[in-house]
This record gives structure tokens, sequence and C-alpha cells, in this order.
């Protein structure tokens, strides 16, 4: 190994004494490939032996945790007991390969496919439709928030009976929870809607159900953490101050890590703050060691991962380089960095064991990958 890289290598200990064997993740990547009953497939099992065997954790594919939170065609199910067999047959692919197992909880609001969920019918924080869209939703009434808040301790206890090390909490990427903190989608004039701190209120009330979940149902070393998005786009949106906000809040919520969802590590705000530091500065400040951080967003290269743990995150997460190299960390430990495939090859499908719907948007999503002939 390059001794550059060595810190990419040391273990890494939750404060729950549970460690990991390295600091690299791999990143929770949406895979449609799951069977129709909402059971997860041999496809999808095969696809996560190719992956874990390097990194110190994997966080899957988001679950969805009641039937009209399901955000994607072939998205495998946590809203039913009659799940936890085949989430059990999950965790134990991962942990089998010697990474600890933690399963990405969540609801996907407005951004719900209708033709996927029941009735048709979409919901959200209020009902307004997410830009570029012509799917408005419904607004939740406060009985369906509180069944929903229940429902993520639920898939959270099916998650424990099937063996997971952990869970986290989605709250970035647009689905429900973050459409609860957004200005853009929450335009409620109730207790979960309206000021800052309103809005706050459903993401800390899923946290607190998971945590009170955890604490009857799993000792402590099971992981909670949670993961949301800095910033939204859209005016009125989240802006930096805001999730600085949710930040410091969660960081006082004994969770056991947060995890921010970027396409660029290494990005400034947009608004809400100057944008003479990072994001990630602002966010380590704000976190101030009250918890560790998860940091992800085009780090490609060993030398970019080692960079970003300079800045000063615990933890570095990979999703579209183990896609196109599943040995990334493999390689970097044996020396053979200058090995790592950082395209994706036409011909490659079964050497990198990717299933048929994934492969198929890969392929043909452009921009997301380099592909090659």
């Amino acid at each position: 190994m390059n001794s550059d890289y060595k810190a990419l290598f040391d273990n890494f200990t939750f404060k729950n004494n549970i460690q990991l064997k390295n600091r690299i993740v791999m990143a929770p990547m949406t895979n449609y490939s799951s069977n129709s009953d909402g059971t997860v497939s041999d496809a999808e099992l095969d696809y996560y032996i190719r992956r874990s065997k390097g990194v110190g954790m994997v966080i899957t594919a988001c679950t969805y945790v009641t039937p009209n939170g399901k955000g994607f065609k072939g998205e495998f199910a946590g809203d039913s007991d009659d799940m936890i067999p085949s989430l059990k047959k999950l965790s134990d692919t991962i942990k089998n390969q010697g990474a600890k197992a933690v399963l990405q909880i969540f609801h996907g609001g407005r951004a719900c496919p209708p033709d996927i969920v029941p009735n048709g019918k979409i919901f959200s924080a209020s009902d307004i439709a997410a830009e570029g869209s012509s799917n408005i939703p419904q607004a939740l009434t406060e009985d369906q928030i509180n069944d929903i808040i229940i429902a993520f301790g639920d898939t959270t206890r099916r998650a424990i009976s099937a063996g997971f090390d952990g869970v986290e909490i989605h709250g970035a990427n647009g689905y429900l929870i973050h459409q609860f903190f957004s200005p853009h989608s929450n335009r409620r004039e109730d207790e979960f809607g309206g000021s800052l701190e309103k809005r706050l209120k459903f993401p800390l009330e899923v946290v607190d159900e998971v945590k009170r979940v955890v604490k009857s149902h799993a000792d402590e070393s099971f992981i909670i953490g949670y993961r949301f998005s800095p910033e939204e786009p859209s005016t009125p949106g989240i802006t930096m101050k805001d999730t600085l906000k949710l930040v410091d809040e969660l960081s006082d919520k004994d969770l056991d890590y947060l995890h921010v969802s970027l396409m660029d590590f290494w990005s400034k705000p947009r608004r809400g703050v100057e944008d003479t530091k990072t994001r990630i500065e602002y966010l380590l400040e704000t976190i101030n060691n009250r918890l560790p951080l998860i940091g992800v967003g085009s780090i490609h290269t060993p030398k970019e991962a080692k960079k970003a743990l300079d800045e000063g995150v615990d933890m570095v997460a990979l999703g579209r380089e183990l896609l196109m190299e599943p040995d990334w960390v493999e390689k970097v430990k044996e020396g053979k960095e200058s090995e790592i495939v950082t395209t994706l090859s036409k011909k490659d499908q079964d050497k990198l064991v990717i299933p048929d719907p994934l492969w198929k948007k890969l392929i043909n999503t452009k921009g997301w990958l380099p592909v090659v002939d």
C-alpha cells in the first residue's frame, strides 16, 4: 500500500464501540432490481456481494416504510413484517463479506411515481408539486403524519430483527423528510410548518421515534445515521443557513453519524451564508466534534479520498466509483491504484455484476457515468 493512503484504512470506532475496518463506505444507490413483491432479488444480493468485501460499511439502497412511500420501480420493501426474511438475506449477504450493514429507510413523498403507489395518490407536506412536475400531491393530515412517523419506527424494528447493524434515516434528495424541511414543499400553517423551527418538527420526530424503537428492541451497538442535503436550488428553498440549524439540532440528538449528500465534496454554499468556505467546512464547524460526518461527492481517486479525510470528515462514501470498480478498496490497499477502472464499458455488465434494470439506467442516463463501448 502507498503510505500516503494509510489513513483510509485506519479503523473507525463509533461512540457505541462498534468498529469499522476502514474509513470507506459504500454510498446508498438505488438499483431498481427488486422482485415485484418487494423482496430483495438474487441479482441484488449478487450485486452487494461484489461490492461489500472491501468497504468498512455498506449503506443499502433505500427501503420504503409505507406503501404510499415507494419511490422507485424495483425498490425493495420494508413496510411489513412479511419483509423481514427478505431484509435478513440482504443484511447477512453484506455482513458475510466483512462490512457493517446499514439499512436506509425512507418515504418518497411527492417524488413517488403515482403509478406505483396505492390508488395513484401521492402525498407531501403540502399540495405543492415539485419543480418540473405536474403531479400535485395531497397534503398529509396530522394523523397521517403521525402514522408515517410510527412507520419509520416500525421499519427500524424490522431492520433490527433482520440483523442489520443500523439504519440511516433518509432526509435528503427531495424525499418526504426533506419536503417537510423545505419552504418550497412545506407551506403548512400548523405545528408541522411555517417557521424554520416548525419545519424541523417532522424530521426531528422521526429521529426520536427511531431512537425510541432502537432503545426498546436493540442494544447499544445499533447504529443510527441521518442523511441530508445541504441546499436546494428552488425559491423558496432550503438554504445553507437553514441546514446549519438542522445539523445543530441533529448533533444534539445522540445519533451515531451524519451523512451529507453532495455531488461535489468541495462545493461552496449557494446562499444563506458567505461563500468563503466550503459546505463541508461550515458543517464541521457546526457539528463541532459532537458526532461523525460522512462526506461524499466526486471523490474518485484515493488521493481525493485522503484529501477529504484531511478536511476533517470521519469517513468517505463512494458510489459511482464502486459501480465502475467494485475492487476500488482492494486495489488501493494492495498498491494497485493505477489499475482502478474509471469508465463503464458496455461489455462489462457480467464482470461488474450489475442487475439488468440498473445496467439499463447506467448505460442510458447521460452524464451519470463515463460510458465507453
